[in-house]
């Protein structure tokens, strides 16, 4: 009674979720190029230990991520990044930097990631 089928969504909807996904990734993923010594984001890619070579590939990825969810015939595949990417993020912040209350923000974005693909794959 109360699920949506793919006849009954609103296309501006989907824009407005895709564009919301697209911005956030876009600026997470960007703030990730700053240099700044004392940057959350240096800081904690320094704990992690893989290099800061890591840090760019992260923002690359998610910048690339938030590209793809804009344009229609790519959504999937930047939907699959960037939850692939917070998957990972998760499980470096559980496993490798010891910090699992950290994990939650990037645990709830994958799982709404894998939600909108979801609610999408029947179209």
């Amino acid at each position: 009674m109360f699920e949506a089928t793919a006849e009954s969504r609103s296309p501006l909807g989907d824009w407005i979720l895709r564009g919301g996904i697209a911005v956030l990734f876009i600026l997470f993923g960007a703030e990730k190029f700053s240099s700044d010594p004392a940057s959350h984001w240096v800081t904690l890619f320094r704990q992690i230990g893989a290099g800061q070579w890591f840090r760019y590939f992260t923002g690359i990825v998610e910048v690339l991520g938030g590209v793809l969810v804009l344009i229609p015939w790519t959504v999937t595949a930047g939907l699959a990044l960037l939850a692939g990417a917070m998957a990972g993020a998760v499980a470096i912040l559980v496993f490798v930097v010891g910090r699992p209350a950290d994990s939650i923000f990037g645990g709830i974005l994958c799982l709404g990631l894998a939600a909108f693909w979801l609610t999408r794959r029947n179209r």
